[in-house]
C-alpha cells in the first residue's frame, strides 16, 4: 500500500541569522511565503468547527498585513486553488502508482480499486484540514467554480475505480463489465465521499478508516 500519510505542502524555516551582532530576520526566499501562506489556511481548516476563514484572520495568524497576502495571491479563491492544487497532485500521484504497481493477476482490478479507496481516506485522515476542502464544507460562500474543481476531483476518482473494476468484470466473465463498473465505481466514490463527510462533520473524530478493511471486503 503506498504511504498516503501526507501533510500540507512543508513550511520551510525561516533563515536563520549568521554571527552578526545585531540579528536579523531575513526575507522568506522566493515562493516561501507562498507556501507558508496555504499552510497557515490548511492549519486553520483543521480546528473543528471552524468559521468561515477571513484574510484577517489568516494575515494576524501570519503577523503580516493583509496587503502582504495579496502580494503572493490575487484572492482567497485563488489561496483555496493552492490547497486544491496539492490534493489533485498528491492523490493522483498515489492513484497512478497503484494502477502501475497492481497489475499481476485476475483480481488486479479489484486490488486497484480497494487500494485507492484506501489511499483516499487516508490521505484525508492525515490532512484533516484538506478533507474540509474536499467535502467542500470549507468552499462554502467562496467562489462556485472551486467546488465544481472538487466536483470533477471526485469524478475523475470515480473514473479512474470505473476503468480498474471494468477490467475486474471482464476477468469474471460478466455479461454486462461496463454497467457493473459503472455500478460499483458509483457505489465506492458514495462510500469514500460519506466517510470524509463524517470525518469532516465529526469534528475529525470518525476516522474515514474506521473498519474500512472489512468494508471494502464487503463491497468487492
Amino acid at each position: 500500500m503506498p504511504d498516503a500519510a501526507i501533510s500540507p505542502p512543508a513550511v520551510h524555516p525561516e533563515a536563520q541569522a549568521g554571527d552578526a551582532a545585531v540579528p536579523a530576520r531575513k526575507r522568506p526566499k522566493p515562493g516561501e511565503r507562498r507556501v507558508q501562506i496555504l499552510q497557515a489556511l490548511a492549519t486553520m481548516l483543521e480546528q473543528p468547527g471552524a468559521e468561515r476563514i477571513t484574510t484577517a484572520a489568516l494575515a494576524a495568524r501570519l503577523e503580516v498585513s493583509e496587503a502582504a497576502l495579496y502580494r503572493h495571491f490575487a484572492s482567497k479563491a485563488q489561496m483555496f486553488e493552492g490547497l486544491i492544487e496539492f490534493i489533485e497532485q498528491s492523490v493522483f500521484s498515489l492513484v497512478n502508482q497503484i494502477t502501475e504497481r497492481e497489475t499481476e493477476g485476475l483480481d488486479a482490478g479489484l486490488r486497484q480499486a480497494g487500494k485507492v479507496v484506501h489511499m483516499l481516506l487516508q490521505f484525508a485522515e492525515k490532512n484533516p484540514g484538506m478533507t474540509r476542502v474536499m467535502v467542500g464544507d470549507a468552499l462554502v460562500f467562496e467562489n462556485e467554480r472551486l467546488q465544481q474543481r472538487m466536483n470533477q476531483f471526485f469524478d475523475k476518482i470515480e473514473a479512474t475505480l470505473r476503468q480498474s473494476l471494468r477490467g475486474a468484470a471482464d476477468a469474471s466473465g460478466s455479461a454486462t463489465p461496463s454497467v457493473d463498473a459503472q455500478v460499483r465505481a458509483s457505489a465506492l466514490t458514495a462510500f469514500a465521499v460519506g466517510r470524509l463527510q463524517r470525518f469532516a462533520r465529526s469534528g475529525f473524530k470518525r476516522a474515514p478508516s474506521e473498519h474500512l478493511d472489512a468494508s471494502l471486503a464487503l463491497m468487492l
